[in-house]
Protein backbone atom coordinates (compact mmCIF):
# COMPACT_ATOMS: atom_id res chain seq x y z
CA UNK A 1 0.00 0.00 0.00
CA UNK A 2 1.16 3.84 -0.89
CA UNK A 3 2.04 5.90 2.00
CA UNK A 4 -0.44 8.40 0.44
CA UNK A 5 -3.10 5.91 0.65
CA UNK A 6 -2.65 4.86 3.98
CA UNK A 7 -2.55 8.81 5.04
CA UNK A 8 -5.60 9.73 3.18
CA UNK A 9 -7.97 6.19 4.47
CA UNK A 10 -6.18 7.37 8.46
CA UNK A 11 -7.74 11.31 7.59
CA UNK A 12 -10.96 9.68 6.34
CA UNK A 13 -11.15 6.91 9.30
CA UNK A 14 -10.76 9.38 11.64
CA UNK A 15 -13.47 8.06 13.77
CA UNK A 16 -12.41 4.23 13.41
CA UNK A 17 -15.56 2.13 12.03
CA UNK A 18 -18.36 5.07 12.11
CA UNK A 19 -18.99 5.03 8.46
CA UNK A 20 -18.76 1.08 8.43
CA UNK A 21 -21.51 0.36 11.06
CA UNK A 22 -23.74 3.44 9.02
CA UNK A 23 -23.12 1.46 6.04
CA UNK A 24 -23.75 -1.85 7.85
CA UNK A 25 -27.00 -0.27 9.29
CA UNK A 26 -28.58 0.81 5.70
CA UNK A 27 -27.32 -2.35 4.60
CA UNK A 28 -29.22 -4.84 7.22
CA UNK A 29 -32.42 -2.61 6.50
CA UNK A 30 -32.26 -1.78 2.76
CA UNK A 31 -30.02 -4.70 0.97
CA UNK A 32 -28.77 -3.56 -2.29
CA UNK A 33 -26.27 -5.09 -5.07
CA UNK A 34 -25.28 -1.86 -6.77
CA UNK A 35 -24.78 1.25 -5.04
CA UNK A 36 -23.58 4.91 -6.35
CA UNK A 37 -21.46 7.48 -4.29
CA UNK A 38 -21.23 10.70 -5.72
CA UNK A 39 -18.78 12.99 -4.34
CA UNK A 40 -16.68 9.71 -2.09
CA UNK A 41 -13.61 11.28 -1.61
CA UNK A 42 -12.01 8.32 -0.33
CA UNK A 43 -14.79 7.22 1.79
CA UNK A 44 -14.32 3.12 0.28
CA UNK A 45 -16.73 1.92 3.88
CA UNK A 46 -20.18 0.76 1.49
CA UNK A 47 -17.20 -1.74 -0.37
CA UNK A 48 -17.27 -2.94 3.20
CA UNK A 49 -21.00 -4.20 2.94
CA UNK A 50 -21.76 -3.96 -0.61
CA UNK A 51 -20.75 -5.89 -3.01
CA UNK A 52 -20.69 -3.37 -5.90
CA UNK A 53 -20.06 0.25 -5.45
CA UNK A 54 -19.01 3.36 -8.05
CA UNK A 55 -17.31 6.14 -6.59
CA UNK A 56 -17.28 9.32 -8.01
CA UNK A 57 -15.40 12.67 -7.12
CA UNK A 58 -13.32 14.87 -9.00
CA UNK A 59 -10.32 15.25 -6.48
CA UNK A 60 -6.99 14.63 -7.76
CA UNK A 61 -6.39 13.11 -4.10
CA UNK A 62 -9.10 10.98 -4.24
CA UNK A 63 -7.85 9.61 -8.08
CA UNK A 64 -4.51 9.02 -7.23
CA UNK A 65 -6.21 7.04 -3.71
CA UNK A 66 -8.48 4.98 -6.12
CA UNK A 67 -5.03 4.44 -8.16
CA UNK A 68 -3.69 2.27 -5.80
CA UNK A 69 -6.13 -0.93 -6.68
CA UNK A 70 -3.62 -2.83 -4.22
CA UNK A 71 -3.67 -0.49 -1.62
CA UNK A 72 -7.38 0.21 -1.85
CA UNK A 73 -8.31 -3.60 -1.51
CA UNK A 74 -6.29 -3.99 1.12
CA UNK A 75 -7.72 -2.13 3.30
CA UNK A 76 -11.27 -3.35 2.00
CA UNK A 77 -10.26 -7.09 2.93
CA UNK A 78 -9.30 -6.03 6.85
CA UNK A 79 -13.18 -5.17 6.82
CA UNK A 80 -15.07 -7.68 5.22
CA UNK A 81 -15.23 -11.48 3.52
CA UNK A 82 -15.77 -12.79 0.32
CA UNK A 83 -15.57 -10.82 -2.97
CA UNK A 84 -16.61 -7.22 -4.13
CA UNK A 85 -16.13 -5.04 -7.32
CA UNK A 86 -15.31 -1.31 -7.06
CA UNK A 87 -15.18 1.40 -9.40
CA UNK A 88 -13.77 5.07 -9.63
CA UNK A 89 -14.90 7.81 -11.87
CA UNK A 90 -12.94 11.03 -11.81
CA UNK A 91 -15.96 13.20 -12.91
CA UNK A 92 -17.92 15.87 -12.00
CA UNK A 93 -21.14 14.57 -11.24
CA UNK A 94 -23.79 17.00 -12.04
CA UNK A 95 -22.44 15.97 -16.32
CA UNK A 96 -22.97 12.62 -17.88
CA UNK A 97 -20.34 10.38 -16.01
CA UNK A 98 -20.52 7.28 -18.60
CA UNK A 99 -23.20 4.73 -16.41
CA UNK A 100 -26.20 3.44 -17.18
CA UNK A 101 -29.80 4.96 -16.44
CA UNK A 102 -31.86 3.74 -13.22
CA UNK A 103 -28.49 0.93 -12.80
CA UNK A 104 -27.95 1.60 -9.34
CA UNK A 105 -30.24 0.15 -5.81
CA UNK A 106 -28.63 2.84 -3.34
CA UNK A 107 -27.82 6.49 -4.45
CA UNK A 108 -25.44 8.11 -1.32
CA UNK A 109 -25.42 11.71 -0.98
CA UNK A 110 -23.25 12.91 2.01
CA UNK A 111 -21.29 16.30 1.77
CA UNK A 112 -21.84 16.49 -1.28
CA UNK A 113 -24.25 19.07 -2.47
CA UNK A 114 -27.37 18.41 -4.47
CA UNK A 115 -26.56 14.39 -5.51
CA UNK A 116 -30.20 13.79 -5.46
CA UNK A 117 -30.88 16.39 -8.21
CA UNK A 118 -28.51 15.34 -10.57
CA UNK A 119 -28.00 11.82 -9.74
CA UNK A 120 -31.27 10.48 -9.45
CA UNK A 121 -32.30 9.11 -12.62
CA UNK A 122 -29.20 6.89 -11.78
CA UNK A 123 -31.18 4.94 -9.47
CA UNK A 124 -33.61 2.19 -10.12
CA UNK A 125 -37.48 2.52 -9.53
CA UNK A 126 -38.00 1.41 -5.96
CA UNK A 127 -34.26 1.98 -5.31
CA UNK A 128 -33.17 4.52 -2.06
CA UNK A 129 -31.08 7.79 -1.68
CA UNK A 130 -29.35 8.31 1.61
CA UNK A 131 -28.71 11.87 2.26
CA UNK A 132 -27.78 13.95 5.44
CA UNK A 133 -29.17 17.27 5.86
CA UNK A 134 -25.77 19.23 4.88
CA UNK A 135 -25.39 21.38 1.96
CA UNK A 136 -29.41 20.98 1.33
CA UNK A 137 -29.89 17.56 -0.31
CA UNK A 138 -32.55 16.41 1.97
CA UNK A 139 -35.15 19.34 1.39
CA UNK A 140 -34.21 18.80 -1.99
CA UNK A 141 -35.11 15.04 -2.40
CA UNK A 142 -38.27 16.33 0.04
CA UNK A 143 -40.03 19.07 -2.41
CA UNK A 144 -38.75 16.47 -5.77
CA UNK A 145 -42.12 14.22 -6.36
CA UNK A 146 -39.40 11.46 -7.78
CA UNK A 147 -39.10 10.66 -3.94
CA UNK A 148 -40.48 9.92 -1.26
CA UNK A 149 -39.67 9.72 2.71
CA UNK A 150 -38.78 5.82 3.69
CA UNK A 151 -36.74 5.88 7.00
CA UNK A 152 -34.41 8.31 9.05
CA UNK A 153 -31.02 7.17 10.28
CA UNK A 154 -30.84 8.13 14.12
CA UNK A 155 -27.07 8.08 15.65
CA UNK A 156 -26.54 7.55 19.42
CA UNK A 157 -23.11 6.84 21.36
CA UNK A 158 -21.32 6.08 17.39
CA UNK A 159 -24.53 3.84 16.71
CA UNK A 160 -27.25 3.82 13.79
CA UNK A 161 -30.13 3.12 13.86
CA UNK A 162 -32.87 3.14 11.16
CA UNK A 163 -36.71 3.46 11.93
CA UNK A 164 -39.48 3.76 9.49
CA UNK A 165 -42.21 5.07 12.00
CA UNK A 166 -44.09 8.49 12.48
CA UNK A 167 -42.25 10.06 9.12
CA UNK A 168 -45.30 12.49 9.33
CA UNK A 169 -42.84 14.23 12.15
CA UNK A 170 -39.95 14.50 10.35
CA UNK A 171 -39.09 17.37 7.76
CA UNK A 172 -41.03 20.32 9.32
CA UNK A 173 -39.26 23.27 9.30
CA UNK A 174 -38.56 25.43 12.89
CA UNK A 175 -39.32 28.05 10.62
CA UNK A 176 -42.04 29.10 8.52
CA UNK A 177 -40.27 29.00 4.88
CA UNK A 178 -41.08 28.10 0.96
CA UNK A 179 -39.24 25.38 -0.11
CA UNK A 180 -38.04 25.57 -3.16
CA UNK A 181 -35.27 24.76 -5.77
CA UNK A 182 -33.61 28.21 -6.48
CA UNK A 183 -33.96 29.00 -2.89
CA UNK A 184 -31.87 25.92 -2.00
CA UNK A 185 -29.26 26.25 -5.06
CA UNK A 186 -28.90 29.92 -4.16
CA UNK A 187 -28.11 29.35 -0.16
CA UNK A 188 -26.62 25.82 -0.47
CA UNK A 189 -27.26 24.90 3.12
CA UNK A 190 -30.06 22.64 4.63
CA UNK A 191 -33.19 23.40 6.13
CA UNK A 192 -33.23 23.59 10.17
CA UNK A 193 -36.13 21.13 11.03
CA UNK A 194 -38.43 20.23 14.08
CA UNK A 195 -36.79 17.00 14.52
CA UNK A 196 -32.80 16.04 13.11
CA UNK A 197 -31.81 12.61 12.56
CA UNK A 198 -28.78 11.83 10.98
CA UNK A 199 -29.60 11.24 7.59
CA UNK A 200 -32.64 10.16 5.73
CA UNK A 201 -33.72 7.58 3.52
CA UNK A 202 -36.28 8.68 0.39
CA UNK A 203 -37.33 6.05 -2.15
CA UNK A 204 -37.05 6.61 -5.75
CA UNK A 205 -40.78 6.03 -7.73
CA UNK A 206 -41.89 6.61 -11.28
CA UNK A 207 -44.35 9.32 -12.06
Amino acid sequence: MRERTRSLWEQQNRHPGDRHRLFASLADTFPASRVLYPGSFVDIAPSFVFDWVTYVDTDRRAAAFFDDADGVNEIIGRHRQGDTEWHFIRSDYTVDFGVRLADFDLLISLYAGFVSEHCGAYLRSGGFLVANPSHGDVAMASIDPHYRLAAVVNARSGRYSVRSDDLETYLIPRQPVEINAEMLQRSGRGIAYTRSPYAYVFQRRDI
